[in-house]
């Protein structure tokens, strides 16, 4: 029986050394947004709109909130479903571009193009528009690297560009800001509800400072051009997966141990 417990030990080792090693390789946290709730963005900067006009950030929601999407416009994952859950949300709480909102979708890829900027921005009207868009409260924004991070930073958005898949990891999000430029709320993953949505805005309007929550790590890479699927690396339910494991191994082999004692 002891060599049983000296096999454990070892798989459980080897366990916890492979989890180690997985973890090392991509950490999710590493990508989740680090939330910074009263920070204050540089509203001073400008960039490219779909129709390559320069604008400045300050200039896109004069007096309202504004909504912050940080994405890229040829990502294959995630960032549609986000503007879709967040488009749909503002639909169903009856919320009106213009009016109460705008929203600035701004590309992490300073490699893409206002002619990308205005195919995202026609697709999002096409779908989402109806009814609750004025088309020049909604901002979708390319800019060079150091404005880009400027803004990313501000908010806590943390990226990194995968040369072998040429895509970028990233989390999933939104951002809304006071009318002053002030870091409100955020909400993270996706499938927001018209009631959160409403709730953030609310308190943008207000300049009403939200406590960071726990972080999703949710984050948007490996897609999979073969299948047309994309994956979500979520090593955090691994690494738990690994210590249950070895917790319930180490029970079952002290047990036996135990037993063994017990019978000698």
């Amino acid at each position: 029986m002891k060599h049983l417990f000296w096999i454990g030990l070892l798989l459980g080792a080897a366990l916890v050394s492979a989890t180690a090693r997985c973890a090392a390789a991509l950490d999710p946290a590493a990508y989740s947004y680090r939330e910074q709730p009263g920070a204050h963005l540089p509203m001073q900067l400008s960039f490219s709109d779909s129709a390559n006009h320069s604008v400045r950030l300050d200039a896109l929601a004069p007096g309202r909130p504004l909504i912050l999407v940080l994405a890229y416009y040829r990502c294959p994952g995630l960032c549609s479903i986000v503007r879709e859950s967040l488009f749909r949300a503002l639909g169903a709480a009856q919320l009106k571009a213009g009016r109460d909102y705008a929203v600035a979708v701004l590309s992490i890829d300073p490699t893409e193009s206002s002619d990308d900027a205005q195919a995202a921005k026609s697709a999002d009207l096409a779908a989402f528009g109806s009814g609750q868009a004025d088309e020049d409260a909604w901002h979708y924004l390319t800019g060079s690297a150091p404005d880009i991070s400027a803004i990313a930073n501000a908010v806590g958005f943390r990226d990194q560009f995968d040369p072998k898949t040429k895509q970028f990891i990233h989390p999933a999000g939104v951002v809304f800001l006071s009318p002053g430029g002030l870091v409100s709320s955020y909400l993270l993953g996706v499938g927001y509800t018209p009631a959160a949505v409403r709730s953030a805005i609310d308190g943008a309007r207000t300049s009403r400072i939200v406590a960071a929550a726990m972080p999703l790590l949710l984050i948007c890479f490996h897609f999979d051009a073969g299948t047309g699927r994309y994956s979500l690396e979520i090593l955090k339910v691994l690494r738990l997966a690994a210590i249950l494991t070895v917790l319930t191994l180490a029970g079952l082999l002290l047990v036996l141990h135990r037993r063994e004692r017990v019978g000698s």
